[in-house]
């Protein structure tokens, strides 16, 4: 059996190389548009920013090691310019030598990929302006940048190749103004936690507009500035990153189904409307876990677990693709984020029921040198109390707490499950209640009417100005709100009606809540948590 594959990087690779671990005797063919197959895409940001110092670090193998290594046959520099269905057969166009060669097929895989957004800007085409996508633009960028003349960069896109470009370029000392066409960066993600990364970065001195288009490249040969709908920006370098888009518009008119996006309409057996026709990778539209809906997720992850069970459903093996739960990291500078499952607007969408809480939790134990601290957004069904989605920002070791929440989702888990959960602790790693753990008992709590509190969204909201401030730290923190100090809540606090609306802050809200179960067990009917206390919100 012949299996031809389109694309050779992450989902084209992966495919190829399990399908011959399979089977040594299938014949497995690579066509690729590239000169390199097996590059490590997501790790250009950090190759300009000299993190990674040789782009040959990038390349995980050249096409002859490939060749060499799992016994596909790898043809580079051809690009598809017709599927024939009928014919089982593609056409391609040697850019070596200009020659259009035929090749037949019994299966097909579409892995081509997806490309940067080409933007039609005037004057994009100019000196000085950048994509991000291949190991060739991030040489060309870092070239760029090499003779320390630019001092002041627009990164257009607030997603994460933008945000690590932007945490790179803030590395080599240059100055940076972010553009999204989007009411918020970090898509994706609730407002309320896009919201907290964008005043994180205005702090470093990252200059961040939302709403704002991009219609002119200003400047001679060379980019001197940006034109918006707003002002104009001085710039003496553009990265673009306003999102990808999938290669396939060599599938037009083969009569293999698109999406709305581009994207290649997939089942559980990433098989598209033909038979013998496959897809995945970045130009497939896959489904999401949860809520069973068409998704998109051009992630090198994805593309990975896709190509090891698409080689097996070709090798008749009894296994179907589970869906992807929406995964995501990004090191910021700073401040790591990272997601997974669903975000509270993407849930209520969904048509779920849902309780969110926004904890802050430390992530190790508090005496450790180097402890810092979680910021967690969490997400329930109210009606079956599973986990729908997790968001987590902080300077340490995010991917473990969206790791836990991934084998949560995966395995459908109900936060009383992941509350007895026997997780790693020593205080160099974690705290003795887990960190995963504490912010699943306060959504529990809050669940269940033990904690009446009010959410980041909603206090930034106005929904909280009928409430008396009262500042329950540790000592007084606060300017000009009434304190309380937790110990001694012994009975009627002098200063506070029984019915009065109070509105409970400390650092991170914990003692917010200890003082509420006190006061309530005291009479007090109107107190309210504020979710993530000082740490989280700019109080007003």
């Amino acid at each position: 059996m012949r299996v031809l594959i389109i694309g050779g990087v992450a989902a084209g690779a992966k495919t190829a190389a399990k399908l011959k671990r399979e089977d040594w005797d299938l014949d497995v063919m690579i066509l690729t548009k590239a000169d390199e197959v097996s590059y490590a895409a997501c790790g250009l940001p950090y190759y300009v920013g000299g993190v990674v110092e040789e782009e040959e670090q990038l390349i995980v193998h050249t096409p002859q090691q490939f060749e060499a290594l799992t016994g596909v046959k790898v043809l580079t520099k051809t690009e598809i310019t017709k599927v024939d269905r009928v014919e089982k057969t593609v056409e391609a166009l040697n850019l070596y030598t200009g020659r259009t060669m035929v090749y037949d097929y019994d299966k097909l895989v579409i892995a081509s990929g997806a490309d940067s957004k080409r933007l039609q800007i005037p004057g994009s085409h100019k000196n000085g302006v950048h994509f991000l996508h291949t190991p060739r633009d991030a040489e060309l960028l870092r070239r760029d940048l090499a003779d320390g003349v630019c001092r002041q960069a627009v990164v257009a896109g607030g997603g994460p190749i933008g945000m690590e470009v932007t945490e790179n370029l803030i590395g080599r000392g240059i100055r940076v103004t972010m553009l999204d066409l989007a009411p918020q960066v970090m898509p994706g993600y609730d407002w309320e936690i896009a919201g907290y990364v964008e005043e994180h970065l205005e702090g470093l001195g990252v200059h961040i507009e939302t709403s704002a288009a991009l219609l002119e490249i200003l400047g001679g040969e060379r980019v001197e500035a940006v034109r918006t709908d707003r002002r104009t920006i001085p710039a003496g370098l553009v990265v673009i990153a306003a999102g990808i888009q999938p290669n396939t518009e060599f599938l037009k008119g083969s009569g293999i189904m698109l999406m709305p996006n581009g994207t290649v309409k997939v089942n559980s057996q990433l098989k598209t409307n033909d038979p013998d026709v496959y897809a995945l990778g970045d130009c497939a539209c896959v489904f999401h876990a949860l809520s069973r809906e068409a998704a998109w997720s051009p992630m090198g992850s994805s593309a990975n677990i896709e190509g090891r069970v698409l080689a097996q459903i070709l090798n008749n093996r009894d296994v179907a693709f589970q869906g992807v739960v929406g995964t995501g990291i990004c090191r910021l500078p700073g401040l790591n984020a990272g997601r997974t499952g669903l975000s509270q607007a993407g849930a209520e969408a969904a048509g779920f029921e849902v309780e969110t809480v926004v904890a802050v939790t430390d992530d190790k134990a508090q005496y450790f040198p180097g402890s810092e601290h979680f910021m967690i957004k969490m997400v329930a069904e109210k009606k079956t109390e599973k986990l729908l989605g997790i968001q987590v920002l902080g300077p340490g070791a995010v991917d473990k707490m969206i790791d836990i929440a991934v084998t949560a989702l995966s395995l459908g888990a109900s936060l009383e499950q992941l509350s007895q959960m026997d997780f790693a602790y020593a205080p160099p790693f974690s705290t003795a209640l887990h960190p995963f753990a504490q912010a699943v008992h306060i959504l529990m709590n809050k669940m269940r009417g033990k904690m009446d509190s009010i959410t980041p969204a909603s206090y930034r909201a106005g929904d909280a100005e009928e409430y008396k401030l009262i500042d329950v730290s540790v000592k007084p923190s606060l300017k000009g709100a009434a304190y309380v100090d937790l110990t001694k809540i012994e009975g009627e606090v002098e200063g506070l009606g029984k019915d009065e609306k109070l509105l409970l802050v400390c650092k991170k809200g914990r003692r917010a809540y200890l003082a509420q179960n006190r006061l309530k067990h005291y009479g007090y009917t109107g107190t309210k948590v504020l979710e993530g206390g000082t740490l989280f919100n700019r109080l007003k």
